[in-house]
C-alpha cells in the first residue's frame, strides 16, 4: 500500500490537515514582511544638506534656507547628489526668482543632512546616512538578506533531509524570533546586515520545511488547491506589511513587530507531527506508526489505529539509502534552477522599488499585494486543468510580455506604467505559486528538501541580483526591463520540458523518479493496512 492509500485510510484531508496546514501556513503572514521589509526599513526620506553653522537665518522661511543652501541634481527620482554653496546666496530670496548662481561654488554637504520626517519617521537610511555616495548600502542590506536566504536553503535543506522537516522549522522559528528582534537593536550598519543574513537563513527554514511538511500530509487530489490557498497567507502579509509600516512609520518598531510572532509560532510548533513519509524512509516506521495512529484519532478514525501495523519487506537499495545515483534527466538539474531564477529575479525587481512609481509608497504595497489575489485565482484554475507544466510556462511567458510591453510606454504615463507592472508583478507570483509546488511534487522524499533548497538557491541568486540590475537604468532606461523580460522568457522554455505532475502521487525514492538502481536488497520496516 503506498503512502498516499495510508492518508486516506486515515481520513483523507481531515481536521488533523486542517489544523495542521492552517498553523504552518500563518508563519506566511509575516514571511512576506521579511523579503520585503526593506521597502520600509530602507526607505529613502526627502533629504538636503545641513546648513552652514554660521548662516544667519532667524528672519528666512525654511523654504527660503533650503533654497538658499542647496543645489540638487536630479539623476532619476530620488537618486541625486546634494551639494551647497559655499556662500549664501542672497539674490535668490529676491523677487526675480530666475537669477543665476550657476557659477557659484559649491561643496559636499560637510555637516550631514536633514531628513524630511512626513513619511518616514526614521529609516535605517536616516540612521546611517546612507545617502549620495553611500547610498548603495542601501540595496546591499537586502542583498546580504538575500545571501543569508541563499545560505539557509543550502544548509537547512540538507539538515531537514538528515534530521526531519519538524525540528528544522521548530529551530528556524526561534532562530528568526531571537535574531530578527536583536537586529532592531544594532548599533551599527555592519551589525544590522550580521542580523538580517542570519534571519534570512531562518527564513529559508521556515519556508522550505513549512513547505514540505505540508505537502507531505496532504492527500494528491487537494494538493493543487491547498497549496495555491496557503499562498495567500504570504499575499494578506505583504498588505499587513503596508500597514504596519504607515502605522509605525520607524524602522526598529517594524523590525520587532514584523518578528516577536515568531515566538508564538515557535511555541505551537511542537505540536506538528513528523512526516509519516520521511520517517518510513530513514527506517523509523514505529515513530511513523504512531504519528499516523495520532492523525486517524485526531480525523475521527479510531478504528484505524488496530488496522496499521508494521511488516517487514525487502525493498531496492535506495528508497531509504543515498547509496544510488541520481541519474534524473537533464531537464531537473537545468530546468527548475532556471525557473526558479528567473521567477525571483523578475518578481523582486519590481517589488523592491516602489519609490521608482511616484506613489505614496504604503498604497502601491497595498496594490502589489491586492494584485496577487487574482492572479493566484488564475493559478489555481491552471493548475486544476492544464496542469503544472503549461502553468508555468505560461505565467512566464505573459509576465515576459506585459514587462516587454512597459519598455513603449512613455514615462509620462505613469498610471498605465504603474498599471502594467502590477499585472507583470501579478504573473510573476502566479508563477512563483506554480514552482514552490511544482518542486515539492518533483523531489523524492528522500532528497526533497536537499533538492528544493538546490533550487532555492537559485531564486535567491535571481533576488540577489535584481536591485543590482535597477542600476542599469543610468545607462539606458528600458535595460532592466530588457533584462528581466529576457530572462522569463529562457525560463518559460525550459519549463516546457518539465514533466507533468497533475495527479500524480508524490514520489518517494529515487526509483521513483528514475526507476534505475542498483537491485540489491535490504530490509527495512514499512507501514501497512490490513
Amino acid at each position: 500500500m503506498g503512502f498516499a492509500d495510508l492518508l486516506d485510510e486515515v481520513g483523507g484531508f481531515g481536521r488533523y490537515q486542517w489544523l495542521h496546514v492552517t498553523l504552518i501556513s500563518l508563519p506566511g503572514l509575516l514571511m512576506a514582511s521579511q523579503n520585503l521589509l526593506n521597502n520600509f526599513v530602507s526607505g529613502i526620506p526627502e533629504h538636503h544638506c545641513s546648513l552652514l553653522s554660521n548662516y544667519s537665518v532667524h528672519n528666512l522661511s525654511h523654504y527660503q534656507t533650503v533654497l538658499t543652501s542647496l543645489i540638487n541634481k536630479l539623476f532619476h527620482f530620488v537618486f541625486y547628489l546634494l551639494f551647497r554653496y559655499v556662500e549664501p546666496q542672497w539674490q535668490l530670496l529676491g523677487a526675480n526668482s530666475s537669477a543665476n548662481a550657476s557659477h557659484a561654488q559649491t561643496e559636499e554637504c560637510l555637516d550631514g543632512w536633514t531628513y524630511d520626517r512626513s513619511e518616514f519617521l526614521a529609516t535605517t537610511v536616516s540612521e546611517w546616512d546612507l545617502v549620495c555616495s553611500l547610498r548603495p548600502l542601501k540595496q546591499m542590506i537586502q542583498t546580504i538578506y538575500m545571501g543569508g536566504v541563499l545560505t539557509g536553503a543550502i544548509i537547512y535543506g540538507g539538515l531537514s533531509d538528515r534530521f526531519g522537516r519538524r525540528s528544522v522549522l521548530i529551530w528556524s522559528y526561534l532562530q528568526l524570533g531571537v535574531l530578527g528582534c536583536s537586529a532592531a537593536l544594532s548599533p551599527s550598519y555592519s551589525a544590522y546586515c550580521v542580523f538580517r543574513f542570519l534571519s534570512g537563513m531562518a527564513v529559508s527554514g521556515v519556508i522550505l520545511n513549512g513547505v514540505s511538511l505540508k505537502v507531505e500530509w496532504i492527500p494528491t487530489k487537494e494538493r493543487t488547491i491547498v497549496g495555491t490557498l496557503t499562498s495567500f497567507f504570504f499575499t494578506f502579509g505583504q498588505m499587513i506589511l503596508a500597514g504596519l509600516a504607515y502605522w509605525l512609520r520607524d524602522w526598529r518598531k517594524l523590525q520587532v513587530v514584523t518578528c516577536a510572532p515568531q515566538f508564538l509560532f515557535f511555541a505551537y510548533s511542537w505540536w506538528y507531527s513528523e512526516s509519516a513519509r520521511w520517517l518510513v524512509l530513514n527506517r523509523r516506521s514505529d515513530e511513523a506508526l504512531k504519528s499516523l495512529h495520532r492523525v486517524a484519532r485526531i480525523n475521527g478514525k479510531p478504528e484505524m489505529i488496530d488496522k496499521l501495523t508494521l511488516e517487514v519487506t525487502c525493498l531496492p537499495r535506495g528508497q531509504s539509502s543515498f547509496s544510488c545515483t541520481f541519474t534524473c534527466p537533464v531537464v531537473y538539474p537545468v530546468s527548475l534552477p532556471v525557473s526558479r531564477f528567473s521567477t525571483s529575479f523578475a518578481y523582486y525587481g519590481l517589488a523592491m522599488d516602489l519609490q521608482k512609481f511616484g506613489v505614496s509608497i504604503y498604497l502601491m504595497q497595498i496594490i502589489f499585494g491586492a494584485v496577487d489575489f487574482p492572479a493566484k485565482l488564475l493559478a489555481l484554475g491552471m493548475l486544476s486543468y492544464l496542469g503544472r507544466r503549461v502553468s508555468q510556462a505560461a505565467c512566464l511567458f505573459l509576465s515576459a510580455l506585459v514587462i516587454f510591453t512597459n519598455i513603449f510606454v512613455p514615462t509620462d504615463m505613469q498610471t498605465i506604467r504603474t498599471t502594467l507592472a502590477c499585472l507583470g508583478k501579478g504573473f510573476t507570483s502566479a508563477s512563483f505559486t506554480t514552482v514552490y509546488l511544482y518542486t515539492g511534487e518533483l523531489y523524492p522524499t528522500v532528497i526533497r528538501q536537499t533538492g528544493m533548497g538546490f533550487v532555492s538557491t537559485f531564486a535567491r541568486v535571481g533576488s540577489m541580483a535584481a536591485p543590482a540590475v535597477l542600476i542599469l537604468d543610468e545607462v539606458l532606461p528600458a535595460l532592466p526591463s530588457v533584462v528581466y523580460g529576457g530572462a522569463a522568457v529562457l525560463a518559460g522554455f525550459f519549463a516546457c520540458f518539465l514533466p507533468e505532475t497533475l495527479n500524480v502521487p508524490l514520489p518517494d525514492t529515487i526509483e521513483d523518479v528514475e526507476e534505475k538502481c542498483d537491485k540489491s536488497c535490504h530490509s527495512v520496516m514499512i507501514i501497512t493496512s490490513s
